[in-house]
């Protein structure tokens, strides 16, 4: 059989790399010959053998989770990850291994959703994905026309609950939401439109990398959260101020505050110890969390974090701010507390204080994890693929 993207789910994600666009000529048949012609990159690969269903691990971070369980539950037998690219010369092809790859496709310029002609000619090259998934700030509508017979996932990634305007949302047969409020918010502007509250980070928790490792805990707080204004460091901050002697350390992937954070704590005397950016492999994550007693998420409007149960998984309660907009489903009276951003000194005190009784790992074990996660997004695709015409 030629090679084909039948068997495979694609996640595209919304990032974007590289300088201004450069717009580049062609139409979506010379796109597609390109592809064709080996120019580009290799076509689709193989599917997973039963052997390598079985030996998969789903690991790394929240674009690659969801994917690789669906392969594991049998849902596809391979995937790809899409990123969009700016100049005329994207990354390389590359492969994490036989069944996960990854391409970068040429911009056509900078407005979301975004649209591609490379994209639209690899997809005329070898059909469309059996799952299709969309995050953040969405696709032109011509690349989800393009995939009418995908079963079609989206899920913004961030607070605002459907980042992508109606027209183009209504393509979608599933909506994943990271809180009730989110999924009505949809629902009233796409009547009709399947939600489910199934946040793609923390609702497809790793346990294989994230783990308690048994090692001593000198900090008594750890953050690990980008170096940008919405994650709210400046209320871990206050708090450190009203609570002198207390130990944090804080990890930043990316972001473009950390030189002025580590200023900001030590102009006012905080006891802080800052790693990043560049960002740390996740397993290096896992071992700074294993050196703090609790962990905290003080953003406010935010997307559901991943980072919630991955501090859980490494045994870790979490404090998060009570005005967190998505994801305080997952704080319970066993994996940690809320506090309001002015008593956030207090929740430290009271979290710390009964941390070693608390089941954070177990109770994510049992509810969070990608094995869970993945038979309940089963159950809501439809065994036709897709909804063969878009929501009105």
């Amino acid at each position: 059989m030629p090679p084909s993207l039948s068997d495979t789910i694609v996640v595209i994600s919304d990032f974007r790399d590289g300088w201004p666009p450069e717009l580049l000529g062609g139409t979506q048949d010379d796109a597609k010959q390109c592809w064709l012609d080996g120019h580009r990159a290799p076509p689709p690969g193989a599917g997973a053998t039963p052997a390598q269903r079985e030996r998969l691990d789903v690991t790394g971070g929240y674009l690659e989770r969801l994917p690789l369980a669906a392969i594991k539950a049998g849902l596809a037998d391979r995937a790809e990850i899409w990123h969009h690219w700016r100049p005329s010369t994207p990354p390389p092809f590359s492969e994490d291994h036989a069944l996960l790859a990854r391409r970068a496709f040429h911009l056509d310029g900078e407005d979301a959703p975004f649209c591609s002609t490379d994209m639209l000619g690899f997809i005329a090259a070898y059909g469309a994905p059996k799952i299709l998934c969309v995050w953040g700030l969405g696709v032109d509508e011509r690349i989800l026309e393009a995939c009418r017979d995908s079963f079609k996932i989206y899920n913004s990634i961030d607070a605002p609950a459907f980042r992508i305007p109606d027209d183009v949302g209504r393509h979608f047969d599933l909506v994943l939401t990271g809180a009730e409020w989110q999924s009505e918010e949809v629902r009233a502007r796409l009547p009709g439109m399947e939600c489910l509250v199934l946040p793609i980070g923390p609702d497809f928790a790793d346990p294989q990398t994230f783990r308690p490792l048994g090692t001593t805990k000198p900090y008594d707080v750890i953050y690990v959260a980008a170096a940008q204004g919405y994650k709210r460091h400046d209320i871990l901050f206050d708090a450190l101020q009203k609570r002198p002697g207390t130990r944090a350390l804080c990890v930043f992937g990316y972001g473009e505050m950390a030189d002025h954070l580590r200023h900001q704590a030590a102009e006012r005397g905080l006891d802080v110890s800052f790693v990043g950016p560049p960002g740390v492999p996740f397993d290096e994550v896992n071992r700074l969390m294993n050196q703090a007693r609790i962990g905290v998420v003080c953003g406010i409007d935010d997307g559901a974090p991943a980072i919630l149960t991955e501090y859980m998984l490494a045994g870790l309660p979490v404090l998060a701010n009570a005005g967190l907009r998505c994801g305080l489903q997952y704080i319970t009276a066993d994996t940690g507390m809320t506090a309001d951003p002015d008593r956030f000194h207090e929740g430290i005190d009271a979290l710390l204080a009964k941390a070693d009784t608390m089941q954070p790992r177990p109770t994510v074990l049992a509810h969070w994890t990608w094995d869970h996660s993945i038979q309940h997004l089963a159950k809501h695709q439809r065994p036709e693929q897709a909804r063969r015409s878009p929501v009105a």
